[in-house]
């Protein structure tokens, strides 16, 4: 139980901190509407699914036998989010509400899974969760479980975060002033990739 109830905490802990999937999220949302929006939840719950995936198959081989994956997750994911951070401040402004539906389902759930997929910040957290909170003696259908958990909860949480961004009013007051909040929000997730081009996630 107590192993249980870290999870929980560190699991709501980073899904609520700031970060590109916010961004993303709250972007889709005013711009597109409360379906795109939920959509890109779903990519990112999605992309949570593959840093289980690794982490519970073969985490510790991937380390030993490449041990620069973390650094080549990182430059991907810092090249992702300049691209789409670029794609984002440029972006030309929507006339109005009944026009701004301007991306596919598809690419909603792409931009939410790659962000999600290529962020090293999930990628750590998945990772530590798995090596130092959880017991090597824990179960597999229970660390399946635990997966599953961050999974809906990156869910839960960004739909929550789309149905909010993605209400007529606020949503229409938003797209009154999209120029400068997509430069704002296309600057933020540049400089996040910036900011991991020189961290060391080693």
């Amino acid at each position: 139980m107590t192993e249980f109830l870290a999870v929980i905490v560190i699991t709501i802990l980073a899904v609520i901190s700031p970060g590109a999937d916010f961004a993303i999220v709250t972007k889709n949302s005013y711009l597109y509407g409360r379906s795109i929006g939920v959509l890109t939840s779903i990519g990112i719950a999605l992309g949570v699914l593959v840093h289980v995936a690794y982490t519970l198959i073969a985490v510790a081989a991937v380390i030993k036998f490449a041990p620069n994956f973390l650094t080549i997750v990182k430059y991907l994911g810092a090249f992702y989010l300049i691209y789409i951070g670029y794609k984002t401040f440029a972006q030309k402004p929507v006339k109005d509400i009944a026009s701004s539906t301007h991306i596919s389902s598809g690419q909603a759930l792409r931009y939410g899974f790659f962000t999600n997929a290529l962020n090293p910040k999930t990628t750590l957290f998945v990772i530590s969760t798995y090596t130092q909170i959880v017991s090597t003696t824990t179960p597999k259908f229970i660390l399946i479980g635990y997966g599953l958990f961050m999974s809906v909860a990156h869910f839960i949480w960004f739909a929550i975060v789309a149905l909010l961004f993605s209400q007529r009013t606020l949503r229409a007051k938003m797209l009154e002033k999209q120029v400068s909040i997509n430069r704002m929000i296309g600057f933020i997730l540049g400089l996040l990739g910036v900011f991991l081009l020189f961290t060391n996630v080693n």
